[in-house]
C-alpha cells in the first residue's frame, strides 16, 4: 500500500483549522481541539521531512500513522458537527456531543502516545511539544467525566484494524492492542457508544457493529426499562449516575445543557443555569438572557444554594451518585469535614455584591477583606469564588483607583492558589486586565499581576494562551529589567514558565529578555533566576542564535572560572547547548581559553557540572582533529 506521509497528515490539518463558526455551546471544546491539532503542524513536518529522505516506512509505523491520520480525520469531523450553520441544528444534549468530543481527544492522544519519536528522527523541541498537547488533550477529556476508556479501546482497535485492512496492512501490525476479553460484560455500553460516535469515525453504526460482531437491530436508545435496568449504565458527559426509568425534574436541568446541575447559578433575570455552560454563552460574548432574552444588567452569577440543597437531598433520597462538588448542599474541608458556617458564607456574598454595586470606598473596603480571606486558607478561596467574586474582581482590575486594583490583582493571584479556581479566572477574561495592571500598576500591583500570571501558567495549556496574549511578554520583560527587587523575581518565574513551553521562547528572545538577563550575569545580581532561563530558551534555535549573538559566550565562561558550584553548572549546561552541533560557537570557548575552567569543573564540580564538561571538552577535542 501507499504508506500515510507527512503530507497527508498536513494536509488533514489544513482542513481541522479551515473549520470555523462553532454553535456557542461548544466553542470552547472545538476552537481548544482546532488549536491542539495546529500545534502538531511541526511534528508532521518533520515526519514529512524523514518519509521523504526514506526509502520505505516500516509496517508498524505505517500502521502507527495510519492510526494518526484516522484520528485527525475524526476530529475534522466532530468540528463539523460543531458548526453553527449546520443544518440540523446542533443539539448538544440528544447528540451527546460530549461524549463524541471526550472519544476525540481520548483516540488523538492514544495515537500520538503510540508514535516512535526516535525511529521518525524528532527534535527534542518538537517532542516536547507533543508531550504538551498529549498531556491537554488528557486534562480536556477529564472535564468531561470519567471516560469508559475500555469500550474505546474496542471501538478504536476495530477502526484501526479496519483502516489498514483496507489500505492493505495486516491486523498483525496492531498486535498487543488492549482488547476485551469478556464483550458480553460490556455489551450494552459498547452498542451505546457505537451508535454516539458513528458519526465522527466516518462508519455507520450498523457498520461498526458488524465488524464487533454484534448486531446491528438493537439499538440501545430504543431498548426497554426492563432491559436498561439490569444495566449499569453510565452516562459519561455528565458527571451523576442516573437511573434509566428515572426522569429529572425540570427545574433541576440546565436550560442550557439539559443536564442535572451540580454548581446551579442566578443570573440578573432571575434564571438559573448550570454555572459552566452559562459563564462559556456570556464569555461568548452573550449579554442576554438565554432563556428570557432579556439584557443582563450586570454578569454576576450568584450561587443558587437553595437549589443546590433540593439537588442534593433528591440524588440522596433517588439513590443517585452526587454530581462532583455537591456534599449535601455543604462544602469539604480539606481535612474530609464538612463547612457548614452560614454566617462566613453570607458575609462573603454580602462583601461581592458590594465589590459590583458599592461606591468607590466600598468596593476598595471590599476588595481588602477579599484580599485577606483568600490569604488565609483553601475554604475561603472555594467560598470566595462560588459566591461569583470573581468576575466582578477581573472588573475592578480596570479601576482607576490603584489601591483598589492592587487589592483586586492580589485577589486574583490568591484566589488561583485553589487548582479549580484558575478556569474561572481565564473564562472570566482576566488576563487582559492583568496585563494592564502589569504595566501601569503601582509596583505592589506590578508585582502581582507577575505572580498571578506565574500562579496560572502552572496549567500547561495556559502557558500557550498567556503567551499569546499581546503584551504580556513584553510587559514582563520591562518588569524584569526595572522592578523592584521583588518584581525582578517575580517576573522571572512567570517568564521561565512560560518559556516551558517552545512557542514562548522566540517571544521572550523578541521582547528582548536577552539584555537584562546578560545584565544579570555581568552585575552577579540574580545569576540563578538568568542562568535557569537561558537554560530553557537556548534549545530553541532562534534563541540560540540570538543568545550567542548576546556576547554570553565569554561571560558563561567566567562564571565557570569563579562562580558559586550551581552557577558553574548551569552555565557549563548553557555553554554546551550552544556548542552542539555548532563549530563556530565550540571554536569561540576554545579561542576564549574554556579548556583550563572546564578541566577543573571535571575535578571539582558537582556531578551535573563534571557531565556537562567533560562533553564539552569531548568536543572541543574532536574540533581539533578535524
Amino acid at each position: 500500500m501507499a504508506s500515510v506521509r507527512g503530507d497527508a497528515l498536513l494536509g488533514v490539518v489544513g482542513e481541522v483549522l479551515a473549520v470555523a463558526g462553532f454553535a456557542d455551546a461548544v466553542r470552547r471544546d472545538c476552537v481548544g481541539l482546532s488549536r491542539k491539532v495546529a500545534l502538531l503542524s511541526h511534528l508532521f513536518e518533520e515526519v514529512r521531512e524523514f518519509s521523504g529522505s526514506s526509502s520505505s516506512i516500516g509496517l508498524v509505523h505505517r500502521g502507527c500513522l495510519s492510526d494518526v491520520l484516522l484520528a485527525l480525520e475524526a476530529a475534522k469531523r466532530l468540528l463539523l458537527l460543531g458548526r453553527r450553520d449546520r443544518t440540523p441544528p446542533l443539539d448538544v444534549s440528544r447528540e451527546n456531543f460530549a461524549i463524541k468530543f471526550q472519544f476525540v481527544a481520548w483516540q488523538l492522544e492514544k495515537v500520538l502516545g503510540n508514535l516512535s519519536y526516535d525511529y521518525f528522527n524528532i527534535s527534542d523541541e518538537v517532542r516536547e511539544q507533543v508531550d504538551l498537547v498529549r498531556t491537554q488533550l488528557k486534562r480536556a477529556i477529564e472535564r468531561n467525566g470519567v471516560p469508559n476508556t475500555m469500550v474505546f479501546a474496542e471501538i478504536h482497535r476495530v477502526l484501526s484494524y479496519t483502516y489498514d485492512r483496507e489500505g492493505g496492512l495486516p491486523p498483525s501490525s496492531h498486535a498487543g492492542e488492549t482488547q476485551i476479553d469478556n464483550m458480553d460484560d460490556i455489551d450494552f455500553n459498547l452498542r451505546e457508544m457505537v451508535f454516539i460516535v458513528a458519526s465522527i469515525t466516518g462508519k455507520t453504526s450498523d457498520e461498526l457493529l458488524q465488524r464487533l460482531g454484534k448486531s446491528s437491530s438493537s439499538d440501545p436508545f430504543k431498548t426497554d426499562k426492563t432491559n436498561a435496568k439490569s444495566r449499569n449504565i453510565t452516562n459519561t458527559s455528565s458527571e451523576e449516575i442516573k437511573k434509566p426509568d428515572l426522569a429529572i425534574p425540570e427545574d433541576f436541568r440546565c436550560p442550557i445543557s439539559l443536564e442535572l446541575m451540580r454548581d446551579p447559578v442566578i443570573v440578573a433575570t432571575g434564571q438559573t443555569y448550570e454555572r459552566s455552560f452559562i459563564q462559556r454563552w456570556i464569555d461568548c460574548g452573550n449579554h442576554t438572557c438565554p432563556t428570557t432574552q432579556q439584557k443582563l444588567q450586570n454578569l454576576t452569577l450568584t450561587p443558587n444554594y437553595v437549589l443546590r440543597s433540593l439537588i442534593a437531598q433528591w440524588c440522596v433520597a433517588n439513590l443517585i451518585e452526587q454530581p462532583l462538588g455537591l456534599a449535601n448542599g455543604r462544602l469539604r474541608r480539606s481535612n474530609g469535614s464538612y463547612l457548614e458556617d452560614e454566617g462566613d458564607r453570607s458575609a462573603i456574598e454580602e462583601l461581592v455584591r458590594k465589590l459590583s454595586f458599592g461606591s468607590s470606598d466600598t468596593q476598595r473596603s471590599a476588595a481588602a477583606e477579599i484580599r485577606s480571606l483568600a490569604k488565609r486558607s483553601t475554604e475561603n478561596r472555594i467560598l470566595i469564588a462560588e459566591a461569583g467574586a470573581i468576575p466582578a474582581l477581573v472588573s475592578l482590575l480596570s479601576s482607576p483607583d490603584t489601591k483598589t486594583q492592587e487589592h483586586a490583582v492580589t485577589c486574583i493571584l490568591n484566589l488561583s492558589i485553589y487548582e479549580n479556581n484558575k478556569e474561572s479566572i481565564m473564562l472570566a477574561g482576566a488576563m487582559s486586565p492583568i496585563i494592564q495592571v502589569l504595566k501601569v500598576g503601582s509596583m505592589e500591583a506590578r508585582e502581582n499581576a507577575a505572580a498571578a500570571i506565574f500562579s496560572l501558567s502552572l496549567v500547561d495549556e495556559y502557558k500557550i494562551t498567556i503567551g499569546g496574549t499581546p503584551g504580556v511578554i513584553d510587559a514582563l520583560v520591562v518588569l524584569l529589567e526595572h522592578g523592584s527587587a521583588r518584581g525582578k523575581k517575580d517576573a522571572a518565574t512567570a517568564l521561565f514558565n512560560l518559556c516551558i513551553y517552545p512557542g514562548n521562547k522566540g517571544r521572550a528572545v523578541r521582547a528582548g529578555i536577552l539584555g537584562p538577563l546578560v545584565k544579570m550575569l555581568v552585575d552577579l545580581s540574580m545569576v540563578d533566576e538568568a542562568l535557569t532561563i537561558l537554560s530553557v530558551l537556548v534549545s530553541h534555535q532562534e534563541s540560540k542564535v540570538a543568545i550567542a549573538k548576546a556576547n554570553t559566550i565569554p561571560i558563561l565562561i567566567d562564571l565557570i572560572r569563579a562562580g558559586q558550584p550551581r552557577n558553574k553548572e548551569n552555565a557549563a549546561a548553557v555553554l554546551l547547548a550552544l556548542c552542539k552541533k555548532n563549530e563556530e560557537n565550540l571554536a569561540c570557548i576554545g579561542r576564549l581559553g574554556a579548556v583550563i575552567p572546564l578541566t577543573e569543573l571535571v575535578r571539582s564540580g558537582t556531578d551535573r557540572a563534571k557531565r556537562k564538561a567533560t562533553s564539552l571538552l569531548e568536543h572541543l577535542k574532536r574540533l581539533h582533529k578535524v
